[in-house]
């Protein structure tokens, strides 16, 4: 056998070296974990029947409509601090169906509601529940500055939305909530306050429910199904 070069040895040598510390190869990177994506907030409806009891005095016998057939909705709204609340309105069961589609587009817009309580957290005074700028549905009542006219609450087909920023300006001047005086001036951009062609006067008017801020004594708040 004829003796390997010596140059050859070197080389073989070098090569082992180099194979010896040459790093692993490299693993596969892993996809990166990712943190699961809260779902969006949504209005999360819930419907349900209301007993007689929990009406308060917002019902009494000879109303036109009896408690069964009222309905509860909870649903979420946004907040004037940019976060989603919960809140209830006690509707007409026939008003359940476009009222959950008119507030869904109120809560896709995002318009700001100050609080939503049956009216009969307030006992079922409506001037209470105005001055706590509450937004509110059934309540069997008359119309308020003119008590000889039953109001569309007392049928669960009308809403008040934001009455601070929404104020009712009744037949003899008087303006209601008090505190809603200075947003008769609707020229100014002012949260919670509904305009014409906005998202909530849209979503309402799509729903074939007039809008009371058109009428010659305004009440801004103010939808109801029959236009009363």
């Amino acid at each position: 056998m004829r003796p390997i070069p010596m140059a050859v040895t070197a080389a073989l040598a070098f090569g082992a070296v180099l194979a010896a510390s040459a790093p692993p190869a490299a693993t596969p990177a892993l996809p990166p974990v990712r943190a699961a994506r809260a779902a969006a907030p949504s209005l999360a409806a819930e419907v349900m029947p209301v007993p007689a009891e929990a009406l308060g005095a917002t019902y009494r016998e000879g109303c036109p409509v009896g408690p069964e057939r009222l309905r509860l909705i909870r649903m979420n709204h946004w907040g004037f601090d940019g976060k989603v609340h919960r809140g209830a309105l006690v509707v007409h069961e026939e008003a359940v169906g476009p009222l959950l589609g008119a507030f869904g587009k109120v809560f896709a817009a995002r318009f700001p509601i100050r609080r939503m309580q049956p009216a009969s957290a307030y006992g079922g005074d409506d001037g209470r529940s105005m001055a706590d700028d509450n937004t509110s549905a059934f309540n069997c009542r008359p119309v308020t500055g003119d008590p000889g006219r039953r109001s569309q609450h007392a049928y669960g087909d009308a809403v008040d939305i934001n009455p601070v920023e929404n104020p009712y300006v009744d037949r003899s001047g008087t303006v209601h909530p008090a505190a809603g005086r200075a947003n008769l001036r609707r020229d100014r951009s002012v949260p919670g306050m509904i305009r014409p062609g906005d998202a909530v006067s849209r979503a309402f008017g799509e729903i074939g429910w007039a809008w009371g801020g058109r009428w010659p004594n305004p009440d801004y708040q103010h939808f109801s199904a029959t236009g009363g």
